[in-house]
């Protein structure tokens, strides 16, 4: 059961960033700072992916780790109704876009929180990979 009122959910809810987030910045930050272009939230896409390198034809999300479901299945028993009916949402969206973007020629990549917190080079290598190999998987 939730503890705030719808009122104070709808409150919260509507403070959490879906854009603009600091991981996002982040990695926008450091791929500007080694040249490369892209725009940001395309919303002609599915999805708005975060980055868009429209001349590679790449998209890459960058998704929380709670909001997006990261290994879902080992903790979905532990949250609340709500929150179980809202990433599991979140995660079907997310699988919806992507077969949409895949279908319209675009490749995928997908970022998660944790790994920029803890090997952002890493995370930019597989940009940069994709991006010099035209955008092959």
């Amino acid at each position: 059961m939730d503890l705030l009122t719808p009122e104070q959910r709808s409150r919260l809810m509507s403070r959490v960033r879906q854009k603009g987030t600091d991981i996002e910045l982040l990695v926008a930050r450091e791929l500007r700072q080694k040249g490369y272009r892209f725009r940001r939230n395309v919303k002609a896409l599915a999805g708005s992916p975060d980055l868009v390198f429209a001349q590679d034809k790449l998209v890459v999300f960058i998704d929380g780790d709670f909001w997006h479901g990261f290994r879902y299945p080992c903790w979905r028993h532990k949250v609340q109704p709500f929150w179980r009916n809202k990433i599991e949402t979140n995660r079907k969206r997310d699988q919806r876009n992507f077969r949409r973007l895949r279908r319209a020629g675009w490749n995928v990549v997908r970022i998660w929180q944790h790994e920029i917190k803890t090997d952002i080079a890493g995370c930019l290598a597989r940009i940069v990979c994709l991006l010099h190999v035209g955008g092959a998987q």
